[in-house]
Formats: C-alpha cells, sequence, structure tokens
C-alpha cells in the first residue's frame, strides 16, 4: 500500500471508531478485563488498554508507516515524516474497569510539533468529538462552542487528582478547597479527555487538574481551543497541569489556583 504522508481526518476517525469497538467488547464485562496495577491501586490498566492500543498502532503503521507514535501504555516510536500521532488508548480506565461510560479513546495528530487533528470518542456514550486547526470543533459533527456564561457562581467546574495522591500532599486538595465555594458545583468525570471535550461543548463551563500526560490532553485540547476556550499551562513541576475554559471562567479560575507545590502540612511554598 503507498504510504499516504499527511493523515486525514476521517481515517483518525476510523482508527478511533475501531478501537472503540474493540474496547466495548470487554466494557462491564469485568471477568474478561484482566486488570493490574501500574503505579498504585489508584493506577491500573486492563487487557481492554492493551487491545485499543494494538488496534490504533497496527492501524497506524499500516497507512502511516513513517509516521512516529507516543502512546501510554507502550511510549513513543520514531518516525521519519514530521507527523506524531499522541494515543490514549482509553483514558479514563478506572471508569471503564468499573463500568461507568466516562472513557474516551483519545488520538491526536501532530505535524512538527503542532496538532493538526484531534479526535476524542466515547464509545460508551456515543460522543464522538473532532477538529482540525482552523476549521472549527464538533461534536457527532455538529459545530460546538464554549459556555458564554462569564459568572464564576453559575459554573459547574470539573477536575481530577493526581494517582500519587496516597503519597504525595501536593494532590489538588488545597485548589478544590479554593474554587469548591465559589462555583454552583465541581464534578470529577474521571477522564481528562473527556472532561476537557465537555467544556468544549458547554456542558462544563470549566476544568483543572494536575499531573497529566500529553496523551491525556492533546486531542482535546485542539477541540478546546477550536471552540472557542483557552488552556493553560499553570505549573510547570507536576508533569501537564492546566486549566481549561472559555476565557473568563480560565482567567478566574486561573487567578485562584495554586501556582506552586503544597508541602505535606498543607501550606504553599
Amino acid at each position: 500500500m503507498k504510504t499516504a504522508t499527511r493523515p486525514t481526518l476521517a481515517d483518525v476517525i476510523e482508527c478511533a471508531r475501531k478501537a472503540g469497538e474493540t474496547a466495548m467488547e470487554y466494557f462491564r464485562c469485568s471477568h474478561e478485563i484482566g486488570m493490574h496495577n501500574k503505579l498504585n491501586d489508584s493506577d491500573i490498566v486492563t487487557i481492554a488498554d492493551k487491545q485499543s492500543e494494538t488496534v490504533i498502532k497496527s492501524y497506524i503503521q499500516t497507512r502511516y508507516p513513517d509516521h512516529a507514535i507516543l502512546s501510554e501504555e507502550s511510549g513513543e516510536t520514531d518516525g521519519s515524516a514530521g507527523y506524531r500521532w499522541v494515543i490514549d488508548p482509553i483514558d479514563g480506565t478506572t471508569n471503564f474497569f468499573a463500568g461507568i461510560p466516562f472513557w474516551a479513546i483519545s488520538i491526536g495528530v501532530e505535524h512538527n510539533g503542532q496538532t493538526e487533528i484531534g479526535v476524542v470518542y466515547l464509545p460508551a456514550t456515543g460522543e464522538h468529538f473532532h477538529a482540525i486547526r482552523g476549521q472549527g470543533a464538533f461534536l457527532n459533527d455538529i459545530p460546538i462552542h464554549t459556555s458564554p456564561e462569564s459568572h464564576l457562581s453559575r459554573c459547574v467546574i470539573s477536575t481530577g487528582f493526581p494517582v500519587d495522591k496516597d503519597t504525595n500532599p501536593d494532590n489538588n486538595l488545597d485548589n478544590l478547597a479554593v474554587i469548591m465555594p465559589l462555583v454552583r458545583d465541581i464534578r470529577r468525570l474521571g477522564s481528562a479527555a473527556s472532561d476537557i471535550c465537555y467544556v468544549a461543548a458547554g456542558f462544563l463551563n470549566g476544568y483543572w487538574e494536575l499531573n497529566l500526560h500529553e496523551w491525556d490532553v492533546n486531542a482535546a485540547t485542539l477541540i478546546l481551543e477550536e471552540a472557542g476556550g483557552k488552556c493553560t499551562r499553570f505549573r510547570e513541576d507536576r508533569n501537564i497541569s492546566l486549566v481549561c475554559g472559555p476565557q473568563a471562567i480560565h482567567d478566574q479560575l486561573l487567578s485562584r489556583l495554586n501556582p506552586r507545590p503544597t508541602t505535606a502540612s498543607g501550606c504553599r511554598r
């Protein structure tokens, strides 16, 4: 097969859907999932993660063999075409294992270091988000935009907590205590890609989290930006720590989030 250097949106969507079909074969079939821990009891991987990754990597390597791949489960492979696919075969594995439908197949395609295509597919809910840089963002092929809400007190905001929260006091509880009284409510969806896409669609008004990774956010942040939202990395010392939202809410959250580590005593350094 002739190598197609430039990936198409149709191919990225098809790749995500094939991976989703594979993952759905295991969803809510706990006797078949085959889970084991990575870092600790909060950081898990299942056979479905591995099978989904196999489907995605096989698809890419068949159609775009000269492209690099960065994947959560198997790391990075080299490429020679200036393209890199950044994939999370199941973002929200804890939800997946528990039978909760907020988990996603996330695929971002970079060209020379800039994400040009983003696809986030939630197979259990049938929601498919996508964006091409400069062409807007879509949910199930319908254009989406961030919420117009500008009053923080009327907002539903999402967050999450790092997997090392049991041993590291820098675990986002300080930020939660600050933000909770200021907003309508807080949600914890358990999938960064889903959180960010829900902000893009206006279902959530904002989101922040510490200690994420490129595969968690690569596709979704493009979708958010194309939907009119803004993302800022507010910490440089805790992997990827993001705050996201429409401009007004993003700015209000950013001004209140702790930009420094929290010590064991709960004090800011």
